[in-house]
């Protein structure tokens, strides 16, 4: 765990440093198979997705309905480290095919499968080796035979053009350093009159350096935080329109109370595309 928390150099920081920090962090997470983060919004969390000491409610206990988690394993409840619920603002219909971004241990990917039933399908997409096998094995614990795994980044989706209906995502593009092309991914992925309901971690001011260049923070989902105003941008400009916000909640200051906490927010967001 050291090597996650130094603060990487000038030369060192770059997106391969960021991706391998992420895959670390998130393969512990799926090995553990314990509740390994707090929520990133829950009013009482002091830390954010990927944190190792969340001693209070699970990230599912904060972020469901109790009724939803009653379908789901204790080993995928546990692996969940998200920032919203963004699913249970899809409106998700029977029979789409729905496409979760990072998808770790499948807790969304298993709720949209009981909205879209057996004649739709579910497609979780992860680059942790270790989230796709815990992911899997969850599945067939539940029987969840409309649900696939696959191995894949989210900068470069391994599914076909035009061929999803609704692409969902939780606490995940903070992590990528390359959000513009995660967004241009979900464009090509989704079919005329498609959409994608995503949550994530935004921030109203910009980031001092040190946060941005730390890869604690990073893989706690807040130095990639991006700036709420070119996060949204980043979307129009990948051709989506009514891009809108659908829920947003401060997230609370860690005990140092920094002026920078103050700025940082979960978003849960939706848009559209049209052509």
């Amino acid at each position: 765990m050291s090597e996650l928390l130094k603060v990487f150099g000038s030369d060192e920081f770059d997106a391969g440093s960021v991706e391998q920090a992420v895959k670390d962090r998130y393969t512990q997470v799926a090995e553990r198979g314990t509740a390994a983060a707090s929520s990133c919004c829950a009013e009482s969390s002091s830390v954010c997705c990927g944190s190792e000491t969340a001693e209070m409610a699970t990230v599912a206990d904060a972020l469901y309905e109790s009724g939803d988690l009653a379908v789901l394993t204790p080993e995928a409840m546990a692996a969940s480290a998200g920032c919203g619920n963004p699913i249970g603002l899809s409106e998700a219909k029977p029979g789409e095919t729905v496409l979760d971004l990072g998808s770790g241990g499948g807790i969304d990917c298993f709720l949209a499968a009981q909205e879209v039933g057996e004649s739709g399908q579910v497609i979780g997409i992860d680059m942790t080796h270790a989230m796709i096998n815990l992911a899997r094995s969850n599945a067939e614990k539940m029987g969840a035979h409309n649900v696939v795994f696959k191995l894949g980044k989210i900068e470069a989706i391994p599914q076909l053009d035009t061929s999803v209906d609704l692409v969902i995502s939780n606490c995940v593009i903070a992590l990528s350093p390359d959000k513009d092309r995660v967004f241009d991914e979900i464009y090509r992925v989704l079919k005329p009159g498609g959409r994608f309901v995503v949550s994530d971690m935004v921030v109203t001011e910009e980031l001092p350096d040190e946060v941005r260049s730390s890869a604690e923070e990073w893989v706690s989902c807040v130095g990639g935080a991006d700036l709420l105003s070119r996060y949204l941008g980043r979307m129009e400009r990948s051709g989506f329109s009514d891009v809108e916000i659908m829920s947003d909640v401060p997230m609370r200051p860690r005990s140092d109370g920094t002026a920078w906490e103050e700025s940082v927010r979960s978003v849960t967001v939706r848009g559209w595309k049209f052509n």
